[in-house]
């Protein structure tokens, strides 16, 4: 399981990937140390996911307040 970047982050293939990862854990044969490497790889696509929410809440917000701005 390779590491999203944020430059190269694709959020419907992260939120995908956790969705498998979910699956997974409903499965009836969870072995504990595979358990452990998914847990931690779908906390790395949460904060992945997170980290691009904000900036694209960061740059709604700017396009926002520039066309606020520029109806004055």
């Amino acid at each position: 399981m390779a590491k999203v970047k944020t430059d190269l982050f694709n959020f419907k293939a992260a939120f995908e990937e956790l969705e498998q990862i979910d699956r997974w854990f409903q499965g009836e044969n969870v072995d504990i140390d595979e358990a452990l490497k998914r847990f931690k790889r779908g906390m790395e696509l949460v904060n992945e996911a997170k980290e691009h929410l904000k900036k694209a809440e960061n740059q709604f917000l700017t396009i926002k307040k520039e066309l606020v701005v520029g109806e004055d």
